[in-house]
């Protein structure tokens, strides 16, 4: 790292006395990223981590994803029910003391046994020793296991969100793509009591006092500067076999983007036509979307990359290294072993694939596994003779928040559309009660979901609020629709699928973690990165540009005069407001402006010369956003992009299409990290929000 540009000493990036740059990260929510920018503890991450604690405290009255939210004043900031953050406060590797003794002559199932009592043993030590929360995971395929220490804090209010016209700006027209345009940041801030420590909401609450926050470097940045990249991406799996890509390849991605191609369709339909179900759908639709979209880059980039083939090359060396190895005899028969296990699989795992986005992606089936729940608390209460029951309370909380973001209508019309692609796809793997039910209603889709939506307490909230505020009624479970398409396709699943994939997931641990540590022998000088777990990782590369249509004029950052020029106020996704086109109009860019990059010439440009020199209103702009080559993943969303001395340059938001394979292989010619240029985030917070005491708690230098 010093070798490409790194200004600082490696132990501020880490270390455990509380003043590394890793105190200044979080989980933010389920999976996402942020960083601590003040002492008040202030956070950013993207606009789109904060949709769903935003939707939950939004509606139509308060509709902050059209209009935007900006507090002016810490009385002003508002309680996200149910939100946390999650520092990492030290990793160590324990590799030592869980696989001490454990060599691969134990048969698997006492293998894993042993090191499951193990790190529940641990982990325990861990957290009486430590008062941190401990979770030991394994690294390298279990090759490795480290220990994570964490502290959590759920007291987190909304601070600043920019409405979807800044925030979503493109919309899923320019998601995975550049250039891009789109403020994707919003700000919250984490409360503590009054030791600083984590506690429920309380309006005594203080703002928590971090031992480390990331100074914001506001003289930006150029082609070729060091950049590093915090966060906690979620999956990758860069070492897996021939066999198992071919499955992401040819299975999973071609059907997940099939089907969520209907289920959007119908989506988009009916947010379009009403206003509140585009209020209730919005948060889903752009989680539905975001893979969608991805998927079919990645499928792209495999197949251009012909990452496959290159796969099965390394495959054929590796056999010829294994022949000749001594060390290692288990390694002999792991290709063949690998390729054996994969295709068993592949029928199995194309039904639960199908499964999974079209029976189960139906909100009406899906909830039919919490009325299984409900019914299993009814059973339980009579037969203890109890009037209520803790876990009854749980359920009721999870259908207000169900029933608050959902339309039986559109939800109808998602089963009319998705069924039939189940059917057709898995004629051999639908179970009676199905094909029973659609015979019924005379091989007609729609019918059987009128004849279902019209008699379930799922698409009725009257009755279910009715029915859950009665007394105990198992029979009434039994005899809904929703309860009894899902309970006939889970006794499918459970029964035909799920053992066969469970099988193969055995196997693949092991052969996984075997074919991973002969390959670290075989290629012993190679530097290997372990596979993302949604554990905290540094990435670091350089800011870098990428062409994919041919030259453009500044192919690494984006400017505010295209957002302008982007405009379509025909279309949700291209609107502009006009407070932010008045600002752009009079140049009231403040401290945040730079120079407007200097075009290539006409004769690179081609006709993009013409469109792009139209735009250019002055002299100076604001920088939107802009590339790098740092390797990221799903949970890098908001992570911090810092300059070579650890300050913060940019959020760091999304991929271009054209990379999205880098979760199974990385190409350095295209794989990029797309961020928002920090001085449009204060920009935006400054001049789009009157927001600009925030910036004065920031330590802003140059």
């Amino acid at each position: 790292m010093k070798a490409e540009g790194l200004e600082i000493p490696v132990e501020q990036l880490y270390n455990t006395q509380g003043t590394g740059l890793n105190n200044a990260v979080v989980i933010f929510g389920r999976g996402c990223t942020g960083e601590i920018i003040s002492a008040q503890g202030l956070i950013l991450t993207n606009h789109h981590c904060g949709y769903e604690p935003v939707q939950k405290i939004t509606n139509a009255e308060h509709d902050y994803f059209a209009s935007g939210f900006w507090a002016m004043n810490n009385k002003e900031e508002l309680p996200c029910p149910g939100l946390t953050v999650t520092f990492v406060r030290k990793m160590e590797n324990v590799s030592d003391k869980i696989l001490y003794e454990i060599n691969d002559t134990l048969t698997e199932n006492l293998r894993e046994k042993m090191i499951a009592d193990r790190i529940a043993g641990l982990e325990k030590g861990y957290r009486l020793t430590s008062g941190l929360d401990a979770k030991i995971v394994p690294y390298y395929k279990g090759n490795q296991y480290w220990v994570i220490l964490t502290e959590t804090y759920n007291d987190v209010r909304l601070v600043g969100f920019p409405p979807n016209s800044i925030g979503f700006f493109g919309g899923e027209t320019d998601n995975w793509m550049w250039p891009r345009h789109n403020g994707d940041f919003s700000v919250f801030r984490v409360y503590a009591d009054k030791n600083n420590k984590p506690a429920g909401y309380s309006k005594d609450n203080k703002p928590y006092s971090p031992k480390r926050f990331f100074p914001i470097q506001t003289s930006g940045y150029k082609e070729g500067d060091f950049t590093m990249v915090y966060g906690f991406p979620g999956t990758t799996d860069e070492y897996i076999s021939s066999g198992q890509l071919k499955q992401v390849a040819d299975i999973t991605d071609p059907i997940n983007i099939a089907a969520r191609t209907k289920k959007l369709e119908v989506w988009e339909k009916a947010m379009n036509a009403d206003r509140n179900i585009f209020l209730k759908y919005t948060s889903k639709r752009a989680d539905i979307a975001n893979g969608w979209k991805k998927w079919q880059g990645e499928e792209r980039g495999l197949q251009q990359n012909h990452v496959a083939d290159k796969k099965l090359a390394y495959e054929t060396g590796f056999q010829d290294w294994a022949n000749q190895d001594s060390t290692m005899p288990f390694a002999d028969n792991l290709v063949a072993e690998m390729q054996a296990a994969t295709g068993s699989a592949n029928d199995a795992l194309r039904t639960q694939q199908y499964m999974n986005e079209t029976v189960f992606g139906i909100e009406l089936i899906a909830q039919g596994a919490e009325l299984n729940k409900l019914l299993n608390i009814y059973r339980k209460m009579l037969q203890t003779h109890q009037s209520s029951d803790p876990e009854l309370l749980g359920i009721k909380n999870k259908w207000a928040d169900f029933i608050k973001n959902y339309d039986a209508s559109t939800d109808q019309a998602v089963f009319t559309a998705l069924l039939p692609m189940y059917f057709t796809a898995c004629p051999d793997q639908v179970p009676s009660y199905y094909s029973f039910s659609l015979k019924a209603a005379g091989d007609d889709y729609s019918r059987w979901a009128s004849n279902i939506y019209g008699r379930s307490l799922v698409s009725n909230p009257d009755k279910w609020n009715q029915f859950i505020n009665g007394e105990a009624d198992t029979l009434a479970i039994q005899a809904d629709p929703a309860w009894q398409l899902y309970q006939a396709m889970a006794k499918f699943r459970d029964a035909q699928i799920l053992p066969v994939l469970q099988d193969y997931a055995y196997r693949m641990r092991r052969l996984n973690r075997l074919y991973l540590a002969a390959r670290m022998k075989k290629d012993s000088s190679a530097s290997f990165y372990a596979d993302a777990n949604r554990t905290l990782r540094l990435t670091y590369g350089h800011v870098k540009g990428l062409d994919p249509e041919g030259p453009a004029p500044y192919s690494y950052q984006t400017i505010i005069d295209e957002i302008i020029a982007k405009e379509k106020p025909a279309v949700d996704e291209f609107q502009v407001s006009d407070k932010f086109k008045a600002l752009v109009a009079k140049g009231d860019y403040g401290r945040w402006s730079i120079p407007t990059p200097v075009l290539r010439s006409e004769m690179d440009l081609g006709n993009k010369e013409a469109i792009v020199r139209d735009t250019r209103s002055s002299a100076r702009t604001v920088p939107v956003a802009f590339l790098a080559d740092n390797h990221t993943s799903g949970g890098n969303s908001g992570s911090p992009v810092l300059n070579a001395r650890g300050e913060l340059i940019g959020i760091n938001f999304d991929r271009p299409w054209e990379g999205t394979m880098s979760d199974l292989y990385y190409d350095p010619s295209v794989c990029r990290n797309i961020s928002v240029d920090i001085r449009y985030t204060l920009w935006v917070i400054e001049k789009f929000g009157n927001a600009g005491w925030l910036i004065k708690e920031m330590k802003l230098v140059k």
